[in-house]
């Protein structure tokens, strides 16, 4: 039995794989949200703390992983992918571009919507957090499986979804 399971029958009975009422679905799921929000910030101040070694903040950060990902975007995609606004996307390719991490270019299919492209040096710092991110999450016990991270995926994609209506300034 993996440690995840043996918590849930632990703190709330026999774990069954039956879809839950509403009611009891989200009580449990609030037990999500009281986990993620300081999971959330704790990662945040890491990342913060092991931002002189790239010169990266979370928001810098998040852009260049965003453009490691999907290549060249501009600041409006970027705001809708990460449900932020685009005034802070805006400041944190800012950010970057001081720092030489990102280049922003003409857009052939927007003119007023300029494209955001990594350089090589905004790769070589995303690769490097991204590394020592890895290397940290090496060290997450508990005896997860694929089968536990992948409902835990499942569960999050699925609040998610729930908000995708919600506007961002």
């Amino acid at each position: 039995m993996t440690g995840v399971a043996w918590q849930l029958r632990c703190h709330h009975g026999e774990v069954t794989h039956e879809p839950l009422a509403p009611d009891d679905l989200a009580l449990r799921l609030t037990e999500v949200f009281d986990l993620v929000g300081p999971l959330y910030r704790r990662v945040q101040r890491k990342v913060e703390q092991s931002a002189p070694l790239e010169g990266l903040s979370v928001g810098v950060r998040a852009v260049l992983d965003l453009l490691r990902e999907h290549g060249p975007m501009t600041v409006p995609q970027m705001g809708r992918a990460q449900a932020l606004s685009r005034q802070f996307v805006q400041r944190m390719v800012n950010d970057a571009a001081a720092q030489q991490f990102v280049e922003v270019l003409p857009n052939p299919a927007h003119q007023r919507s300029s494209l955001v492209r990594l350089t090589d040096d905004g790769r070589a710092a995303i690769t490097a957090a991204l590394t020592r991110e890895r290397a940290l999450l090496r060290q997450v016990g508990g005896d997860l499986t694929d089968a536990d991270v992948g409902a835990c995926v499942r569960v999050l994609t699925e609040m998610l979804r729930l908000f995708d209506h919600v506007e961002v300034n």
